[in-house]
């Protein structure tokens, strides 16, 4: 606000800052904190709302100026994070740096810290997210069951670890993959050749043979607050997520609490702060742990609409160190499917017939570009019944595909 010709920064408990400051040359006041997030894609977007709704300024560095969250953010500055001065020229003036992917180099992250930038969650618990070859090994450090693995770098080592699993076995690049994508499964070592030329360990791990997949989200805060969502279950097609249920329907309390408490030993363990979702095996013997990520996360989009504190609002709290909302679920069945790809130009050509066939779904655009296969939104709808959950939110997102009715009822 105006005090005497300069602007005070609320933020700081009155410290003068000055006019010509990034915020002010946007014509943005200064009023509340500063969250600086790595990404423009639709998780930075889905952080927007709870962010204005709490008088926290959200600034978002994003790959392109019409992405998905530059069309919501007004202090959305192009960049990337490979070039730490515009990671520098994002914090500036940020009470908080986080993340919606994990893509970031780790030096970048710890030079920022050493100067005094708050890095939420730090590189250090991040590079579990970063590599899995170093994941499996903190895990394994803190007692957490896991697929059994190995790392290999030739045909021999994948042979000697084949023996001892069975074939096929999963082999995945340690960096970088996400949806499916850096993940193979395989028979021998010819079918993934072109990783081994790279030179660099691969990721092989057993084929488990599981019963269904399973995502426990947790939200941790620097000074130690940790808040849990019910434990739900995820329906992978193609690698990719279409579907969750909250809660995942006839776990077992005691299945559920075991999930529940490794995601909080995770957490603690690793020193994560903000949202972590584990995503899970559940096995005839119980759950091991398949993979991290410690932003939030589409197995937790359902918090949106079916749960007291979204996600994203309890990211912002937990970065922030504020005390954590209540993850109560809102009614007893939430179910989220994701729209994947659409016949239509623009999904949003389908709102009319959607709402009024279905007023109770809640739609959830990105403002993506269609592709085949692209994740361009998803549809949650709440309710007393499971079943009708399910086919409301699926029979919705159908419309938005642009899908014929005749064959949808077909199916």
């Amino acid at each position: 606000m105006e005090v005497g010709g300069t602007l005070t920064d609320q933020r700081a408990g009155g410290v003068d800052v000055d006019p010509g400051s990034a915020p002010r040359r946007l014509g943005l006041p200064l009023v509340g904190p500063v969250v600086a997030v790595v990404g423009g894609g639709q998780l930075a977007r889905m952080m927007a709302e709870p962010a204005a709704a709490l008088q926290i300024r959200l600034r978002a560095l994003v790959e392109a100026a019409d992405g998905a969250a530059a069309q919501v953010l007004p202090d959305s500055p192009v960049g990337t994070p490979k070039d730490i001065a515009d990671l520098r020229a994002l914090v500036d003036g940020a009470d908080v740096l986080t993340f919606e992917h994990e893509h970031i180099p780790g030096e970048h992250l710890r030079a920022l810290q050493a100067e005094g930038v708050s890095v939420q969650p730090g590189p250090e618990a991040l590079a579990c997210a970063q590599d899995k070859l170093h994941m499996r090994e903190r895990l394994g450090a803190l007692g957490v069951p896991c697929p059994r693995w190995a790392r290999i770098s030739s045909a021999a080592e994948l042979n000697a670890f084949a023996e001892e699993v069975g074939r096929p076995v999963i082999v995945k690049t340690p960096v970088g993959g996400y949806d499916g994508k850096g993940v193979r499964v395989v028979g021998s070592a010819v079918e993934i050749s072109d990783w081994m030329s790279d030179g660099g360990p691969l990721l092989a791990e057993e084929k488990v043979p599981f019963v269904r997949e399973l995502a426990a989200l947790v939200a941790r805060r620097p000074s130690g607050e940790m808040r849990s969502w019910p434990v739900v279950e995820t329906i992978q097609r193609d690698g990719v997520c279409a579907e969750v249920v909250s809660p995942a329907p006839g776990l077992d309390p005691a299945l559920a609490a075991q999930a529940e408490e490794i995601a909080r030993t995770v957490a603690e363990g690793l020193g994560v702060t903000g949202v972590l979702a584990v995503e899970m095996f559940a096995t005839a013997e119980g759950v091991l742990v398949n993979e991290l990520a410690m932003r939030p996360h589409n197995s937790g989009h359902f918090s949106i609409d079916g749960s007291v504190t979204s996600q994203f609002e309890q990211h912002l709290r937990a970065v922030l160190d504020l005390p954590l909302g209540d993850t109560a679920a809102t009614a007893p069945w939430a179910v989220m499917v994701n729209l994947l790809g659409s016949q239509l130009e623009d999904p949003a050509g389908a709102y009319p017939a959607l709402m009024a066939a279905y007023p109770d779904a809640k739609v959830h655009l990105y403002g993506k570009e269609v592709r085949p296969g692209r994740k361009l939104g998803h549809v949650t709808v709440t309710g007393d019944d499971l079943e009708v959950c399910r086919e409301r939110a699926t029979a919705a997102v159908a419309i938005l595909r642009g899908d014929d009715p005749e064959e949808e009822e077909a199916r």
